[in-house]
């Protein structure tokens, strides 16, 4: 292989990606900031407590606009529990949380197709009512998590401690005052756990493009159930968020991997790894943790399954629609959205950065991170302490 021809291959796929891209994903975020600003906490709880199969519905529906990652989403779900919700609930919201997103949503549309969009948040939400239903019909008792109420001292910040989740009074604002709030946290926070992770996809994104041959791609994962039991192997205990999946999965669909298949990864890839499995396992117990990661699996393959022969039915190519939703876009607003996001990236990449250099030269960061920060790679025994004194029913 040719070196620089292969660099400046994957550069170009990757360029391609970030500007078919770009628009969608600001518009993503902005649409996060606001549910941030207008969506409660209080009224989330008082929703997802009572009903044992109520309250599931309403927590797997509600967890798909929400742009969290799953490292993200531990303390959101914990701080749910604590005020009542139930473990159906909660673990419906764990699910299609990660899995969905309005961010992500934006951005499957700008570089796959409509049916795959469609497909995206819908099995998401069958995939957490079917481990919701299973939780709370399996176990009816109420059990109450338990944790130190005591307020936090670190500002604005959480390490993951579920107290620390939205426990603060929050200030009063006008409905422009909220807009505003909602932009500023869209454009600092929310952005700053997610810059990372999306162009670290974009640019695997460009290489998986460049370097694999697409012949390999369609004999291994070309359709069927055997690619998505390979898939599932690649993307169990895969770390990666949903949006910076999605790029990747572009590159998977144009080397000829089966829609199907795909559903799979952007599905399993940003609902399951390794680090956040084991804290479900403190958090819920063994045996709600097995339904969890059974019930998306079972659902990604019979829906990934489904997928595949709606497209064999409809004589769609999947690769021959990837990114037709960006071409309505015209190319200076593209141009500007590449530009404002790169603008807006440079602080949390340069975060993100630093926090590597002192964790490879063996220093320590003050314990007030985000996701973008590291906390994401808390180890597996620190992760547990934030759930003691939860009483578990194994």
């Amino acid at each position: 292989m040719n070196e620089p021809s292969f660099v400046i291959s994957a550069l170009i796929s990757s360029w391609e990606m970030l500007l078919n891209a770009s628009v969608y994903i600001l518009f993503g975020i902005a649409v996060g900031g606001m549910l941030k600003m207008f969506l409660s906490t209080e009224f989330v709880v008082r929703h997802l407590g009572k009903g044992r199969f109520s309250s599931v519905f309403k927590a797997a529906l509600l967890g798909i606009p929400i742009p969290l990652c799953s490292c993200s989403v531990l303390p959101a779900a914990a701080s749910l529990k604590k005020h009542g919700a139930n473990n159906g609930a909660t673990t419906a919201f764990l699910i299609s949380t990660p899995e969905s997103g309005v961010d992500s949503i934006s951005i499957t549309y700008a570089l796959l197709d409509p049916i795959l969009t469609a497909a995206r948040p819908l099995v998401a939400f069958i995939t957490a009512f079917t481990a919701g239903f299973a939780e709370n019909l399996f176990h009816s008792s109420s059990q109450q998590f338990v944790t130190n109420n005591k307020p936090s001292s670190q500002g604005d910040t959480c390490s993951g401690d579920p107290s620390c989740f939205q426990e603060k009074a929050q200030p009063h604002y006008s409905f422009t005052g909220k807009i505003k709030a909602g932009i500023g946290y869209a454009m600092g926070e929310l952005w700053g756990d997610l810059a990372g992770w999306f162009f670290t996809g974009i640019i695997l994104a460009g290489v998986i493009t460049a370097l694999l041959p697409a012949k390999l791609i369609e004999s291994s994962m070309g359709g069927g159930l055997s690619s998505m039991l390979l898939m599932l192997v690649i993307a169990v205990p895969l770390y990666i968020c949903a949006t910076a999946s999605t790029p990747i999965a572009a590159a998977f669909i144009l080397k000829g991997v089966s829609p199907g298949t795909v559903l799979v990864f952007l599905l399993v890839g940003p609902a399951t790894n390794v680090t956040s499995l084991s804290v479900l396992v403190g958090m819920l117990g063994k045996r709600a943790t097995s339904l969890y990661l059974a019930s998306i699996v079972v659902v990604s393959l019979l829906c990934g399954l489904l997928l595949d022969l709606i497209y064999v039915k409809m004589g769609i190519s999947a690769a021959a629609i990837v990114g037709q939703g960006s071409e309505m876009i015209p190319i200076p607003i593209q141009l500007g959205a590449v530009v404002f996001l790169t603008a807006i990236s440079i602080k949390p990449l340069a975060r993100s950065l630093r926090s590597k250099v002192l964790k490879i030269i063996g220093k320590k960061e003050p314990d007030n991170c985000g996701c973008s920060s590291g906390c994401c790679t808390t180890p597996k025994t620190e992760s547990l302490k934030t759930f003691h004194n939860y009483k578990k029913d194994d």
